[in-house]
């Protein structure tokens, strides 16, 4: 299933609820290579309450972790797309299928610019490699074309659900 989809489909495929299911549209999707996700920023967001009233425009400026999580989060549906993918495809019981994804880390990530209620994100993303159930990612966010994010590295990690299980309690 290449193409589009909305909030349904993301929740299939990504384990993300209210109030931190920060993608809201998938604009275009190309299983294994790329994805361009929307996220609309609204002044009704949770993380907006505890602002006072006397705060100025500035101070309901996005924030820069929740800009970085809605990044990630594209990322993490082409993975999980391309491994839907794949599983319908071959009908098999792989690895990435049984699995945990894991976030591994990011590196070379800059912030440009804020986004404010009213705004809407635009999250590119391409992956460019995937081995030994490692997946590598790399992409940019923007609002109306000015860039706010780029992220020159992100990976994920499959591992299986049995390797994560608690250590006993001492």
């Amino acid at each position: 299933m290449d193409g589009t989809f909305g909030p349904a489909t993301a929740k299939s495929l990504i384990p993300h609820r209210y109030p931190i299911l920060l993608v809201d549209r998938v604009v275009e999707v190309v299983a294994g290579e790329r994805i361009t996700t929307l996220k609309a920023v609204t002044c009704n967001e949770p993380w907006y309450q505890g602002i006072a009233e006397e705060a100025t425009d500035d101070d309901y400026s996005y924030p820069t972790a929740l800009l970085i999580e809605s990044w990630c989060q594209s990322a993490a549906l082409l993975g999980a797309h391309g491994a839907a993918q794949d599983t319908e495809e071959h009908d098999a019981q792989d690895t990435e299928a049984e699995g945990v994804v894991l976030f591994g880390g990011m590196s070379d990530v800059t912030v440009h610019g804020r986004a404010y209620p009213g705004d809407v994100v635009r999250h590119e993303v391409t992956l460019t490699q995937k081995a030994a159930g490692a997946t590598f990612f790399e992409g940019t966010s923007s609002v109306a074309g000015k860039p706010l994010l780029t992220v020159g590295q992100a990976v994920t990690l499959v591992r299986p659900a049995s390797s994560l299980e608690a250590a006993p309690a001492r």
